[in-house]
Protein backbone atom coordinates (compact mmCIF):
# COMPACT_ATOMS: atom_id res chain seq x y z
CA UNK A 1 0.00 0.00 0.00
CA UNK A 2 2.30 2.59 -1.23
CA UNK A 3 1.46 6.09 -1.97
CA UNK A 4 2.73 8.21 -4.33
CA UNK A 5 4.05 11.80 -4.53
CA UNK A 6 3.85 13.97 -8.00
CA UNK A 7 6.95 15.41 -9.00
CA UNK A 8 5.52 17.16 -11.25
CA UNK A 9 2.83 18.62 -8.48
CA UNK A 10 2.76 20.51 -5.69
CA UNK A 11 5.05 19.25 -2.64
CA UNK A 12 2.54 17.86 0.34
CA UNK A 13 2.58 20.60 2.94
CA UNK A 14 3.28 17.86 5.22
CA UNK A 15 4.10 13.98 5.92
CA UNK A 16 1.30 12.73 3.45
CA UNK A 17 1.12 11.35 -0.14
CA UNK A 18 -0.45 12.79 -2.97
CA UNK A 19 -2.92 9.45 -3.67
CA UNK A 20 -2.81 5.59 -2.02
CA UNK A 21 -4.31 2.49 -3.86
CA UNK A 22 -5.78 -0.34 -1.19
CA UNK A 23 -7.41 -2.42 -3.06
CA UNK A 24 -9.70 -1.60 -5.21
CA UNK A 25 -9.81 2.04 -3.54
CA UNK A 26 -7.64 5.49 -4.67
CA UNK A 27 -7.64 7.59 -2.23
CA UNK A 28 -6.69 11.30 -3.24
CA UNK A 29 -5.21 13.53 -0.09
CA UNK A 30 -6.55 17.39 0.28
CA UNK A 31 -5.79 18.99 -2.89
CA UNK A 32 -5.86 22.58 -3.32
CA UNK A 33 -5.58 24.87 -6.57
CA UNK A 34 -1.94 25.40 -5.67
CA UNK A 35 0.74 24.91 -8.89
CA UNK A 36 3.96 23.27 -8.60
CA UNK A 37 5.92 26.43 -8.19
CA UNK A 38 3.60 26.93 -5.14
CA UNK A 39 1.32 29.67 -6.94
CA UNK A 40 -2.53 29.27 -6.87
CA UNK A 41 -5.19 29.16 -9.65
CA UNK A 42 -8.00 31.81 -8.81
CA UNK A 43 -5.43 34.05 -6.69
CA UNK A 44 -4.33 37.15 -8.90
CA UNK A 45 -2.40 40.55 -6.87
CA UNK A 46 -4.12 43.41 -7.96
CA UNK A 47 -1.82 47.18 -8.44
CA UNK A 48 -2.73 48.14 -4.80
CA UNK A 49 -0.97 44.84 -3.64
CA UNK A 50 -4.82 43.54 -2.66
CA UNK A 51 -5.48 39.87 -3.77
CA UNK A 52 -8.75 38.89 -6.00
CA UNK A 53 -9.58 35.06 -5.37
CA UNK A 54 -12.06 33.46 -7.76
CA UNK A 55 -14.04 30.74 -6.46
CA UNK A 56 -14.27 29.06 -10.14
CA UNK A 57 -11.18 28.96 -11.21
CA UNK A 58 -9.89 27.38 -8.21
CA UNK A 59 -12.37 24.55 -8.02
CA UNK A 60 -11.90 23.83 -11.81
CA UNK A 61 -8.28 23.41 -10.89
CA UNK A 62 -8.92 21.55 -7.64
CA UNK A 63 -11.21 18.88 -9.55
CA UNK A 64 -8.30 19.03 -12.58
CA UNK A 65 -5.44 18.46 -10.16
CA UNK A 66 -8.02 15.34 -8.65
CA UNK A 67 -7.97 14.09 -12.08
CA UNK A 68 -4.37 14.33 -12.84
CA UNK A 69 -3.70 12.26 -9.23
CA UNK A 70 -6.02 9.44 -10.51
CA UNK A 71 -4.39 9.21 -13.90
CA UNK A 72 -1.24 8.13 -11.77
CA UNK A 73 -3.63 5.02 -10.97
CA UNK A 74 -4.88 4.32 -14.06
CA UNK A 75 -8.32 5.99 -12.90
CA UNK A 76 -10.02 9.59 -13.86
CA UNK A 77 -12.76 11.70 -12.70
CA UNK A 78 -15.67 9.18 -13.65
CA UNK A 79 -14.23 6.76 -11.13
CA UNK A 80 -14.93 9.36 -7.91
CA UNK A 81 -17.59 7.83 -5.46
CA UNK A 82 -17.22 10.07 -2.92
CA UNK A 83 -15.87 13.99 -2.52
CA UNK A 84 -15.58 15.98 0.16
CA UNK A 85 -14.95 19.86 -0.20
CA UNK A 86 -13.91 22.23 2.05
CA UNK A 87 -15.15 25.94 1.71
CA UNK A 88 -13.88 28.79 3.70
CA UNK A 89 -16.68 30.74 3.52
CA UNK A 90 -20.06 29.24 2.41
CA UNK A 91 -20.92 31.99 -0.04
CA UNK A 92 -18.78 30.76 -2.13
CA UNK A 93 -20.61 27.75 -2.57
CA UNK A 94 -22.75 28.74 -5.77
CA UNK A 95 -20.12 29.27 -7.39
CA UNK A 96 -18.34 26.30 -6.51
CA UNK A 97 -21.32 24.35 -7.39
CA UNK A 98 -21.70 25.51 -10.82
CA UNK A 99 -18.01 24.39 -11.39
CA UNK A 100 -18.54 21.13 -9.95
CA UNK A 101 -21.65 20.50 -11.67
CA UNK A 102 -19.73 20.83 -15.34
CA UNK A 103 -17.79 17.50 -13.94
CA UNK A 104 -19.72 15.57 -12.39
CA UNK A 105 -23.55 14.95 -13.34
CA UNK A 106 -26.77 13.09 -12.21
CA UNK A 107 -27.46 9.93 -11.01
CA UNK A 108 -23.47 9.07 -12.10
CA UNK A 109 -22.27 11.89 -9.66
CA UNK A 110 -20.14 10.98 -6.79
CA UNK A 111 -21.86 11.48 -3.26
CA UNK A 112 -20.56 14.51 -1.92
CA UNK A 113 -20.17 16.32 1.67
CA UNK A 114 -19.45 19.64 1.77
CA UNK A 115 -18.28 21.76 5.16
CA UNK A 116 -17.11 25.16 5.68
CA UNK A 117 -13.53 25.51 7.65
CA UNK A 118 -11.81 28.29 9.75
CA UNK A 119 -9.10 28.75 7.38
CA UNK A 120 -7.11 26.63 4.55
CA UNK A 121 -2.90 26.29 4.90
CA UNK A 122 -2.83 29.40 2.92
CA UNK A 123 -5.03 32.71 2.54
CA UNK A 124 -5.13 32.52 -1.03
CA UNK A 125 -7.25 29.15 -1.19
CA UNK A 126 -10.98 29.40 -1.03
CA UNK A 127 -11.41 25.21 -1.56
CA UNK A 128 -9.74 22.08 -0.91
CA UNK A 129 -11.40 19.29 -1.61
CA UNK A 130 -10.77 15.39 -1.35
CA UNK A 131 -11.50 12.33 -3.17
CA UNK A 132 -12.24 8.45 -3.06
CA UNK A 133 -12.42 6.22 -6.50
CA UNK A 134 -13.27 3.14 -7.09
CA UNK A 135 -11.34 1.13 -10.16
CA UNK A 136 -11.11 -2.67 -9.41
CA UNK A 137 -7.65 -4.20 -9.64
CA UNK A 138 -7.28 -6.58 -12.32
CA UNK A 139 -7.90 -10.26 -10.98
Amino acid sequence: MQGKILKDKAKPLGNYTHVKRVGDFIYVAGTSSRRPDNTHVGAVQDTDGNWQLDIKAQTKAVIENIGALLKEEGADLSHVIDMTSFLVDMKDFKGYNEVYATFFKGLSAPTRTTVAVHQLPHPNLLIEMKAIAYLPLER
